[in-house]
């Protein structure tokens, strides 16, 4: 007999439910303790780099201080991607962790904007209800 739990792993995207509008509404964010790449772009959006810097600075500094300073947890040099770090929990830094909505939605890295019509499972997300 199958177990009437849903049970979501974010890291089998087999067990993801069809995205349809409306479903974040009701949705731990489970998709917000995955790795967001980012680009210089999405850093200076949500003011991490300054655009001046992000022009004229090499991208392997601007990783170097973001690394110190516990922002990214990863950069790519040959793909220029940034990996946003997260809490020791495994949530997005920018998660609010009581009402699980993004904190910075207007500035989110696009990676976080095409979510989840690109990713893993396009058009499907690690839905879990709250």
């Amino acid at each position: 007999m199958r177990s009437p739990i849903s049970i979501v792993d974010v890291d089998r995207p087999e067990t993801w439910t069809r995205y349809r509008n409306g479903l974040c509404d009701t949705c731990m964010s489970n998709c917000c303790t995955m790795p967001v790449e980012v680009k210089v772009g999405d850093l200076v959006r949500l003011g991490l780099v300054d655009p001046f810097e992000a022009e004229h600075e090499a991208l392997k500094q601007i990783a170097k201080r973001l690394t110190k300073a516990r922002t990214i947890e990863h950069f790519s040099a040959k793909l220029e991607r940034f990996t946003l770090s997260r809490r020791a929990d495994g949530d997005c830094q920018y998660l609010d962790a009581k009402t699980r909505r993004c904190t910075v939605y207007e500035q989110r890295p696009n990676t976080c904007r095409k979510h989840p019509q690109v990713g893993p499972r396009p058009n499907f997300c690690p839905y879990g209800q709250k």
